[in-house]
């Protein structure tokens, strides 16, 4: 069977996954029917933070359908929850399942019930009475702390021509997938061993996490991540609730079920974003970028999820993004405070970086009176300064940033839009034009892949990595139909299944295609070497692939808004958006992503914000106070791509799946900033709502009066 080049590969297929999702067909974790399970319900803390002096649990006991309420002190034992140490971590913080002495945070688990059906155990929940001492609650303590620095940036800003600042609070978000955290745990009392269906992005870590944590032989356990409705880096790693209920399951040698309300994601989920960057850029008079220096001031939450250091650790380590600046000074601290964990969230700290530099670039195009698409065409890296080690270590890999730019404002038509812009202005329309350039580093390491063909001319893909709506079925099967010379319609992709699918990572980082697909590819490589050498089928290859390094898709991104100046709603006209994701295996997955993550990107720049009070109470824990943006709020995106190879994997691909959420949060503030600048307004803070911008404009007039 020889191979077909590039029949499959880049070709728009649609999705195989969409007919059952809509049909109502695919099984999610709520779906999971179990034999007579236990429904699992918590008492949750009211403070943030207090002694824990007492816990009275006997009338929930007796009430019906109980079968038990639980203590910590029921627990016993546990390990901690692993944590990725991209930072610094002297003093993790603990990883309790349920309050021991203390309650750290409003929503933490105190107690848990389990009872026949769900209303039994919720209303048990109800009657548990906590008596808590209730104390202050403290400032943000460090955790965590980096710094790179390089150059004598003292001297460098002092001599400067001209010294830009900036500092942009970034609203803390909830990451709101449709389906909430859900787990479901069958146990076999014959052979002592749990079948766990957990909503989840990483089904692989969830095994092994849960056998270090509980002190269970890895064998007992079997994963398998159904279908997910979402995930955006909140279902990345393992929750106390999650943890608890396979606990009671192997305490109870009995099937327990437990489904996250919304309000418990609001309340228990990690929350993404919250981070404060302070920045400073000087410019020779000519334009040209001498020396950034930026600070990054990140939260925690009370525990530490597997990736929560990885915000605070992108925010720094990608500045100074795709613009050659010789000299650096970057700092990021990351805090532990008595509010729910932070995690990564669709980007996590990509965002947060680029926000920066593109809020100094322009703020240094106003003063300095240069263009601002010009100033950052002076300063991007070209081409053949590609490859470009960053002060941070990483490799900067392959592309052409100014080209890229250059390509969106001839498509957008930046000059007419310019011309209309100030016409517009004249009249006394607010209108603003903003650009913005971002990197989206994709993820590193290693994944698996076992592939089969058979004699039949049928194959059989099992991938270490996962899917969440990503299409990767679609997408690992045109992979294997390429490189094995036969129809998609052939390929059968299983993920998500530990007893099935050999070890892998999972789907975070934007890794999946680019690490999970090129270790299919190298399987089917290994398949067709050795068919060359004259093997009949069935023929069988298992491949663990690790990349070379991470692969950095980047693009631009330019917004044309209007602001109604009674009002102080913001209308994005226009949105263009251009993104190099490397090698494309398919143009509907990749403009899927770019859409998913503009809308998430927007509902951060313009509505989304989680608030609590002094006591660190949550006042927007629910949809009614918490603004997600609905479909007629997003505006038309025009997506354009190029494509440049990586070279540090096989397929050439990089990641697009937090493209959206990088780039457009800062072109949609510059372009607000721009819209406001003839009144003199300067600093604006996400997200930009009505009543924000109207009383930016309200204090404006009053200024000149």
């Amino acid at each position: 069977m020889s191979k077909t080049s590039n029949r499959w590969v880049g070709a728009r297929i649609t999705r195989r996954e969409d007919p059952d999702l809509l049909r109502g067909q695919a099984r999610f974790t709520d779906d999971i029917r179990l034999d007579t399970p236990l429904h699992l319900a918590f008492l949750r803390s009211p403070m943030a933070s207090g002694t824990l002096v007492e816990v009275e649990i006997e009338e929930a006991l007796a009430s019906p359908g109980v079968h038990a309420i639980h203590l910590a002190q029921d627990i016993g034992r546990t390990s901690p929850l692993s944590v990725n140490r991209v930072l610094p971590l002297p003093n993790p913080p603990a990883f309790p399942l349920l309050a021991q002495s203390r309650v750290e945070a409003v929503g933490q688990p105190i107690a848990a019930v389990l009872a026949s059906r769900l209303a039994e155990a919720q209303d048990a929940a109800d009657l548990i009475f906590a008596e808590i001492e209730d104390e202050d609650t403290p400032p943000p303590r460090p955790l965590a702390q980096k710094h790179w620095k390089t150059g004598i940036l003292d001297q460098t800003f002092a001599k400067a021509a001209l010294v830009v600042e900036a500092e942009i609070q970034h609203p803390r978000l909830a990451p709101s997938p449709m389906e909430p955290r859900a787990i479901a745990v069958a146990y076999d009392r014959a052979t002592e061993r749990a079948t766990i269906w957990h909503s989840t992005q990483t089904p692989h870590r969830t095994r092994s996490e849960l056998a270090q944590i509980l002190g269970i032989d890895v064998d007992r356990l079997h994963v398998i991540a159904p279908s997910v409705g979402g995930a955006f880096g909140m279902k990345a790693s393992l929750y106390p609730e999650e943890v608890f209920a396979v606990w009671a399951a192997f305490h109870h040698r009995h099937a327990v079920k437990w489904m996250a309300s919304r309000s418990d994601d609001f309340l228990s989920a990690t929350h993404g974003r919250g981070l404060t960057t302070k920045g400073r850029l000087a410019l020779s008079e000519e334009g040209k970028f001498l020396a950034l220096s930026a600070e990054i001031d990140a939260p925690l939450g009370h525990w530490l999820p597997n990736s929560g250091l990885i915000p605070a650790w992108n925010a720094a380590r990608i500045l100074p993004a795709g613009y050659d600046i010789p000299e650096l000074d970057l700092a990021t601290t990351a805090c532990a405070e008595n509010r729910p964990a932070m995690g990564i969230y669709r980007g996590a700290g990509r965002p947060e970086a680029n926000c920066l530099i593109e809020r100094l670039i322009d703020k240094a195009a106003r003063v300095s009176g240069i263009d601002p698409v010009e100033l950052r065409r002076h300063n991007l890296l070209g081409p053949m300064d590609l490859p470009h080690k960053t002060l941070s270590g990483d490799i900067l890999d392959s592309g052409d940033y100014p080209g890229v730019l250059d390509r969106l404002t001839k498509s957008a038509g930046y000059t007419a839009l310019l011309e209309e812009r100030d016409r517009r202005r004249a009249m006394g329309e607010l209108v603003g034009l903003g650009v913005a350039f971002y990197l989206e580093p994709s993820g590193s390491g290693w994944e698996t892949a076992r592939v089969t063909l058979k004699p039949d001319g049928h194959v059989d893909v099992l991938s270490g990595s996962s899917s969440q709506g990503h299409g990767r079925e679609t997408a690992f099967a045109q992979i294997v139909a390429d490189a094995l010379g036969l129809d998609p319609a052939k390929v059968t992709v299983t993920c998500g299944n530990t007893d099935l699918c050999p070890p892998g990572i999972g789907a975070l980082a934007s890794r999946s295609t680019a690490i999970g697909g090129s270790a299919v590819l190298a399987a089917c490589q290994e398949i067709v070497r050795r068919q060359a050498q004259g093997e009949p089928a069935p023929l069988s290859a298992e491949m663990r692939y690790e990349n070379d390094g991470q692969a950095w898709g980047y693009g631009a991104y330019l917004v044309m808004a209007a602001i109604d100046r009674e009002t102080g709603v913001m209308t994005l006209e226009q949105v263009h958006a251009i993104d190099d994701a490397g090698t494309i295996l398919n143009p509907l997955l990749v403009e899927g992503q770019v859409m998913g993550g503009f809308a998430q990107g927007f509902g951060e720049a313009m509505m989304e914000a989680l608030h609590f009070d002094a006591d660190g109470q949550l006042l927007t824990g629910s949809f009614m106070d918490y603004a997600m943006p609905r479909a007629t709020d997003v505006p038309p995106l025009k997506i354009d791509k190029t494509e440049t190879p990586s070279p540090m994997n096989i397929l050439g691909a990089k990641g697009v799946g937090e493209a959206g959420t990088i780039g457009a949060p800062a072109a949609i503030l510059n372009a607000a900033h721009d819209a406001l600048a003839p009144l003199g307004v300067t600093d604006l803070q996400m997200p930009l709502t009505p009543s924000k911008i109207w009383q930016a404009i309200c204090a404006a007039e009053e200024g000149k009066t």
